[in-house]
């Protein structure tokens, strides 16, 4: 019996091993390796990840460039050069004694020139009449500069208006500083046009002061005269301003 039994002990072994399983079609499982390669795969994601983050971020500051470059859409430059040719137009129209140097040389040296004894009456008459006629025309020309400068305040209001608006609606830094730039002009052109009111006005004025010094010059030869002996007044025709 026990030899029976050796035998069929030696019988399996001998079945168990004729038909073992080829080594290549068993499944071998290395979690080692396994966990490298996950984490291989990970580290990869996140670098996919970081490469999509930073070309998001390189889109929004090419986005944002974009934006600081922009135009402002609204330019004020055509009403302010407009305003500024009106006031121009008003000064080159100035009367008689126009804002040139030689012209008022010119002037001073003839009708505003002190009185000599040798000047005729009648000349003294025309002077007096001409220098009468130059405070006149500056008044008027002041006057419509000053007219002028008041047509432009409704222009300048509007423009204000809109360059304040785009100034708070700009979408970049390019927007913002055009529009910081043209408030700065149109605050240049009201300034041109304060000036341009105190140049008319102090151009009347001074030819109003010239007027009535000159008149005193005038006023004190014709009462030599009158007062010389042996030449006495003589009554005579004269013509004075619009008559």
């Amino acid at each position: 019996m026990r030899r029976l039994g050796l035998l069929a002990a030696a019988g399996t072994i001998a079945l168990v091993l004729g038909v073992a399983v080829p080594a290549r079609a068993l499944i071998v499982f290395d979690p080692n390796n396994y966990v490298q390669n996950v984490l291989t795969a990970a580290r990869e994601l996140q670098q996919i990840n970081n490469q999509i983050t930073s070309l998001q971020n390189e889109a929004q500051m090419l986005i944002n460039q974009a934006r600081n470059l922009a135009n402002l859409p609204y330019s004020s430059l055509q009403q302010l050069q407009s305003s500024i040719q009106r006031t121009q137009q008003l000064l080159s129209q100035a009367q008689r004694i126009a804002y040139d140097v030689q012209q008022i040389d010119r002037a001073f040296s003839t009708s505003y020139a002190p009185v000599t004894g040798s000047q005729s009456s009648q000349l003294l008459v025309t002077n007096a009449q001409s220098r009468w006629q130059n405070t006149y025309a500056a008044t008027q020309d002041a006057l419509r500069v000053q007219a002028g400068i008041v047509g432009n305040l409704d222009t300048n209001r509007v423009q204000t208006s809109a360059l304040v608006t785009s100034s708070q609606g700009a979408s970049g830094a390019l927007q913002a500083t055009q529009a910081g730039n043209q408030i700065l002009a149109l605050s240049a052109q009201q300034l041109a046009d304060l000036t341009a009111v105190m140049t008319a006005q102090g151009r009347a004025q001074s030819l109003e002061v010239a007027q009535r010094a000159a008149a005193q010059d005038q006023g004190r030869e014709q009462l030599r005269r009158f007062l010389t002996p042996g030449q006495g007044y003589q009554s005579q025709d004269v013509r004075m301003f619009h008559q």
